[in-house]
């Protein structure tokens, strides 16, 4: 599963905001109230005006990453609860005919959402789906227990995922996720995931896209 790497990105200063690591903020002149933020792996991009003052940049910066990091509590299961997961998800849509032996989260996979190994019938998902909504995590998931019965991405294959009612949604999400976090070079785009933007009075923590 193909994704778009973010480039250009700007480093923070986080020595003189005080921000936790992996944080990045980004400038726009075109963005003129709205502060968002989302994730890209192990980073956390935050979006700003370009006009905004240091001090509302530090103090932007600590609440949006506090408003994800919120989120990802929320929606960040441990490598047994994606394991339960993916044997229910086998077991709703795939009649239990797919058997993973085992599923955990790598933060290498950063040209893939996810891989498997037919062999020991392993599963991995990229750490930058934490966070994302479940029918999102749970398509992925899907997709490579599909893998396990199914080798490539012919009509066979996507007949399997056919039964999960989510999949075009989350394939448009993830295509969406990759557009914004491309489109975030600039500063001006970052796709949501239900919370939306909004000015400075009300930032929201907003869900990029791969």
């Amino acid at each position: 599963m193909d994704s778009r790497p973010v480039q250009g990105a700007i480093p923070f200063d986080l020595s003189a905001a005080g921000a936790p690591p992996q944080v990045e903020v980004r400038r726009s002149a075109r963005r003129r109230r709205t502060v968002s933020a989302f994730r890209d792996g192990d980073r956390t991009i935050v979006l700003l005006p370009a006009r905004m003052s240091r001090a509302d940049e530090k103090h932007w910066v600590a609440v949006m990453v506090d408003r994800l990091d919120a989120r990802d509590r929320r929606r960040r299961p441990s490598d047994v609860e994606l394991l339960d997961r993916a044997t229910m998800l086998s077991e709703r849509y795939l009649g239990g005919r797919a058997v993973p032996a085992g599923v955990r989260w790598v933060g290498n996979q950063n040209g893939r959402w996810g891989s498997c190994t037919v062999d020991d019938r392993t599963i991995r998902l990229s750490t930058r789906l934490r966070g994302m909504p479940d029918f999102v995590v749970d398509y992925v998931l899907l997709h490579e227990l599909v893998h396990l019965l199914v080798p490539g991405h012919g009509p066979a294959f996507w007949a399997e995922l056919a039964a999960y009612p989510r999949t075009e949604r989350a394939r448009g999400y993830l295509d969406g996720w990759a557009a914004a976090a491309g489109s975030a070079q600039d500063g001006d785009g970052s796709a949501q995931d239900g919370d939306g933007s909004a000015d400075e009075g009300d930032a929201a923590a907003d869900e990029g896209a791969d």
